[in-house]
């Protein structure tokens, strides 16, 4: 007679990860986001989530300072064009930029393919790309910072 009163008790009580998932659906079928908790994810999903937003701020940083780091390079390139020798025929400071940065996003979404592999097919997958592209772009968004500031 109890365990036909605790029985239904026990399966109306929802899991965080069951928790999650309703609030994931019902945001969706809203049309939006699910607000997530990034402070405290407690779902796969919701850690995925937070990961992929994680490195979609740290793209947003390292776009900034390409553009920047990118200016200093084209007028480097116009100041040695004034005042350098014709007879020095190698790449430009910016055209030099531009095929290291080519190269390096190749090697972070190529690298982090193989981080995420740990986890091949399974949820965690995601988690992993994302929070390895993540810790990449703030290192090379830190390299690209470096070539533009003045040494002292």
């Amino acid at each position: 007679m109890i365990a036909s009163f605790i029985l239904p008790l026990l399966l109306q009580t929802a899991s965080p990860a069951e928790d999650g998932m309703r609030h994931a659906f019902a945001a969706a079928e809203q049309g939006g986001d699910p607000e997530w908790n990034c402070d405290d994810p407690q779902v796969q999903q919701e850690m995925n989530w937070c990961a992929g937003r994680d490195f979609e701020v740290a793209d947003e940083r390292l776009n900034a300072q390409w553009k920047e780091t990118a200016a200093v390079m084209k007028a480097q390139d116009a100041e040695f064009a004034a005042y350098g020798s014709e007879r020095d025929t190698r790449e430009g400071f910016f055209e030099s930029l531009l095929e290291a940065q080519r190269g390096w996003l190749r090697y972070r979404d190529a690298h982090c393919r193989v981080d995420g592999y740990t986890a091949r097919g399974g949820s965690l997958e995601p988690l992993l790309v994302s929070t390895c592209k993540a810790r990449l772009t703030r290192t090379r968004t830190r390299e690209l910072k470096e070539l533009v500031e003045v040494p002292g």
